[in-house]
């Protein structure tokens, strides 16, 4: 199983989209609020370079947004 961290905030729509995605296809993810963990926030930005969530790093590839295609692409789902 991929080892997934996703970067988020409470009120973040796409956030919350990306995490019922994950449940609904049944896959186990970490997850760090940025908006209260400092330090989650700097090691997002490091990986990412930018402040926006969620980023969503899948053993290593990030992905800034909720952005499905690149999450399947990312845990090798055929579509």
């Amino acid at each position: 199983m991929p080892q997934i961290t996703i970067y988020s905030t409470p009120t973040c729509v796409y956030c919350r989209m990306a995490k019922e995605y994950f449940k609904k296809s049944d896959v186990a993810y970490t997850e760090h609020d940025v908006a209260s963990d400092l330090a989650a926030r700097k090691d997002m930005f490091d990986k990412s370079h930018q402040m926006g969530v969620p980023v969503i790093d899948i053993d290593g590839k990030i992905i800034v947004g909720f952005d499905q295609h690149a999450i399947d692409e990312a845990l090798g789902a055929k579509k």
